[in-house]
């Protein structure tokens, strides 16, 4: 079992695919729009997506106090390489604790939604 897709609304689909593209070396597998006819994409790999749909600017609430969405995270191969892309990309690692079983960091998507990247020791 794994988890297939999140789905994020954002506010300009474009710069999220170009920015996810980027950091994740994800492609676009699907372009449509959502019910309310505003742009919807999956971007991704072989076997899990972002699900991006469009929608009216807001500020993302992270709360890690109150039950809502905190963050997301991706497992990947090199994070110094994806540390490298984030600093290309304009965005700011807030936080990067030292603790096992992996080595990580958080940033801030263009949106405001909190991600978390990391890489697990090669055993």
């Amino acid at each position: 079992m794994h988890l297939e897709h999140v789905n994020l609304t954002v506010s300009n689909v474009e710069r999220s695919i170009a920015f996810y593209a980027r950091l994740l070396g994800a492609t676009v597998r699907w372009r449509g729009t959502t019910s309310a006819g505003a742009p919807a994409v999956h971007i991704g790999g072989d076997d899990w997506y972002l699900a991006l749909f469009q929608g009216a600017p807001a500020p993302v609430v992270i709360d890690y106090d109150r039950v809502g969405f905190n963050h997301f995270g991706v497992a990947v191969d090199d994070l110094d390489a994806a540390k490298r892309a984030l600093t290309e990309l304009g965005a700011d690692i807030h936080y990067e604790p030292e603790y096992d079983p992996g080595r990580r960091v958080y940033f801030l998507d263009p949106d405001g939604y909190e991600v978390e990247l990391v890489q697990y020791a090669k055993v």
